[in-house]
C-alpha cells in the first residue's frame, strides 16, 4: 500500500464515485498523457470508458495511480519493476535471490573449513 509520506504531499481524494482524467491528474500530480501510458503498462489500471472514449476513474484507480507514482518517483522502480511489485512477484524474487546467496555462502564457508582442517 502507499506510504503515508507520499500521501502528505498529494491532495486528499474527494468522496466522489467517478473522476475525470483531469481531476485524477491534479489529485495525483501526474500529467494526463502519463496516465494514459500507465493504462497500457499496468493491467490493473482500467478506467471506465464511456461515450466519446472518455475515461472515468474510480476511487480504487486513483489509489492505484498514487501507489504507482510512489513506486516510480519516490522509490525509484522501473515500470517493469513496479508492475512486478504490484503483482507480488518482487517478494518471490527477493526470496529466491536470498536463498541462492545463502547457498553460495554456505558452500564457500564449507570450502574454507575444509582448507583449515587440512592445514
Amino acid at each position: 500500500m502507499l506510504e503515508l509520506s507520499n500521501n502528505n504531499e498529494l491532495p486528499t481524494i474527494p468522496s466522489k464515485r467517478y473522476f475525470t482524467i483531469g481531476e485524477v491528474s491534479e489529485l495525483c500530480q501526474v500529467k494526463p498523457h502519463v496516465l494514459r501510458y500507465w493504462e497500457q503498462e499496468f493491467p490493473d489500471l482500467e478506467p471506465i470508458k464511456r461515450r466519446g472514449n472518455r475515461r472515468y476513474y474510480q476511487r480504487q484507480d486513483v489509489m492505484l495511480i498514487r501507489q504507482i507514482r510512489g513506486l516510480l518517483y519516490q522509490e525509484g522502480y522501473t515500470i517493469g519493476g513496479a508492475r512486478q511489485h504490484l503483482a507480488g512477484d518482487a517478494v518471490k524474487d527477493d526470496n529466491s535471490q536470498s536463498t541462492q546467496l545463502m547457498k553460495q555462502l554456505r558452500t564457500e564457508l564449507e570450502d574454507v573449513l575444509r582448507i583449515l582442517r587440512a592445514s
